[in-house]
Order: C-alpha cells, then sequence, then structure tokens
C-alpha cells in the first residue's frame, strides 16, 4: 500500500534534512516524499533534495508564503494516497513509521485517523517530557492492552477536556480530510477542530501503542509565543463555545461539558498567570484571568 509524507518546510534546514533522513531510513519502501517550500528561500533545500536523486522525493516551492494551514491544504490536494501524513518540518519518523501505518490500516481500514505512541525532542534531538507532555500522556487512553478505535461522544469528549494528540503525527485517510476543511478564523486551534469535526462527522480514531514518531517542541512555536499575550486562550474560548453548540446539536452531552468547563485549558492559563505578573503584561493577565475562571 503506497503512503504519502507530505513535509511543508520553513525553517531552519538542518532540521528539514533530518526530518528527510528519517524518511529515507524507514523499513518499508513503499511511500512517497513531497517537500513542499513554502518560500524560505535557502538554496541549500534544493540543492540537498536534488543530490539525492531518489524518484521516491517530489520538491515543490509555492508560489507565495502560504502559512501553516494553507499548507496542510496544499499538502492534501496533492496527495494521491488513500493515506496521508504532513510531517512537521523539524519532527522525526523512527523507522518504523510507515509500516506501522501500514500494517493499522490492513488490519483496520475503517478507521479515519491513526496516532501512533509519540516521544518529544528539543532542539538537539535529545528526548524530553515536559508538563505539556505528561499532562497528555496521562489523559491519553490507554493502550497497554492493544490498540484502541474512539468514536462519537467518547472520542470529541476526551480531546475537548484535554487535547492528548500530536498533530504532526497523525496519518489520516484522504477522502476524509479532503472533506473537512479548516475552521477559519482559527490559528493555534485548527488542528483540534479538525479532529473534532472529523469525529462529529462519524469518523474513528485509531490509538496505537507502538512508537514510531519524535516530536520537537521550541520554544518559539505558534502556541508558545501567543501564552503570554493571552491571545491563544481567547481562541480557544471561541472555539470552545462553537464545539458546544455543535456537540449540544448532536445530543453529545458528555463533549458538550467538557467543552463548557474546559478544565485542561482553565488549567494552562492559571499557570501562566504568574509569568505574565513578572512580565507586567496587563492585558495577557486579564485575559488569562478571564480564561481560568470565566465562563463560556
Amino acid at each position: 500500500m503506497s503512503f504519502d509524507i507530505m513535509l511543508p518546510f520553513w525553517g531552519e534546514p538542518k532540521y528539514l534534512f533530518e526530518a528527510v533522513e528519517s524518511v529515507l531510513a524507514q523499513d518499508s519502501e513503499d511511500w512517497h516524499l513531497t517537500v513542499i517550500d513554502d518560500r524560505y528561500g535557502d538554496p541549500q533545500v534544493p540543492q540537498y533534495l536534488a543530490a539525492l536523486d531518489d524518484p521516491r522525493i517530489t520538491y515543490l516551492e509555492n508560489d507565495e508564503n502560504l502559512g501553516v494551514a494553507g499548507n496542510f491544504r496544499r499538502s492534501i490536494e496533492l496527495a494521491t494516497s488513500d493515506y496521508l501524513m504532513v510531517m512537521g518540518c523539524d519532527d522525526v519518523l523512527l523507522p518504523n513509521y510507515v509500516s506501522t501505518m501500514q500494517r493499522a490500516i490492513a488490519t483496520n481500514p475503517q478507521v479515519d485517523i491513526i496516532q501512533p505512541g509519540v516521544e518529544t525532542i528539543d532542539s538537539a534531538g535529545k528526548i524530553r517530557w515536559n508538563l505539556a507532555d505528561r499532562i497528555k500522556y496521562k489523559l491519553r487512553p490507554n493502550t497497554s492492552a492493544g490498540p484502541q478505535i474512539l468514536t462519537g461522544d467518547n472520542a470529541a469528549s476526551r480531546l475537548l477536556v484535554g487535547d492528548w494528540l500530536y498533530w504532526p503525527s497523525l496519518t489520516f485517510r484522504r477522502e476524509t480530510i479532503a472533506a473537512t476543511p479548516f475552521r477559519e478564523g482559527y490559528e493555534v486551534v485548527l488542528d483540534l477542530g479538525v479532529v473534532i469535526d472529523i469525529l462529529m462527522g462519524g469518523g474513528k480514531l485509531l490509538l496505537l501503542p507502538e512508537v514510531t514518531f519524535r516530536y520537537r517542541r521550541h520554544d518559539e512555536s505558534v502556541s508558545s509565543v501567543k501564552l503570554l499575550d493571552g491571545s491563544r486562550f481567547a481562541e480557544e474560548r471561541s472555539y470552545f463555545a462553537q464545539a458546544r453548540q455543535a456537540a449540544q446539536a448532536r445530543g453529545w452531552k458528555k463533549s458538550a461539558r467538557a467543552a463548557n468547563t474546559y478544565l485542561t485549558s482553565r488549567a494552562h492559563a492559571l499557570a501562566l498567570l504568574p509569568q505574565a505578573i513578572k512580565h507586567r503584561n496587563k492585558n495577557g493577565a486579564k485575559t488569562l484571568v478571564r480564561h481560568a475562571f470565566g465562563r463560556l
């Protein structure tokens, strides 16, 4: 079974090269890698890929900078296999990623999203588990007894309590993700919104115990720079209000309750409040307090 690995690129080339090397190291050869250069402008990238001279690798450059959402859309448009992943340009596949996905799909052909086991690494590639990762681990359903398939209210409510998915590690059924557009007006919660929409459309989420992916954390990520100014949480409040309404319309009581309380998100805002005060970020502190103690 052919498998598409889509790799939008903007940033430090050395991380991209490491990501590409991890694809080349797969223990399954039935894959195609598409590198989408979002107008970063570093000649090292096309030169490096051309030197590889591998017919399984395609290099494309966007006509204009598309950003996160735009590159995800283009990745879906360009994919031709039934299943695909949109990999982060600084993340790393373990050698068993593609083969594990292929076995999972063969065993569970009805699933729409697959979440494998994930390790997180720092800028130097060392395995690091910060507080967010520990919380994700606690919230993630237990797969020690084997893979789990989650659907409906049960799946959505678990994610609305706290998003324990690692977006760049996910494999999607192309037909499903192509029919589920990003919600307009969001940056940080784009990924959660898409997954919840797939679940509300009857989609199935498969969780695997096998660790196949390394997710790299940087302090300068889009979500982290929006933390202290509170803009991330304003966006989350808006999304949770929409999710609550959608859940209520479907009669999904657990999901509506989880969206209404958004406990993990509140706790996150509260934990950041001392930093906002320390940095004398008055507006950010107000937004954090409102998010932590306010109502939708």
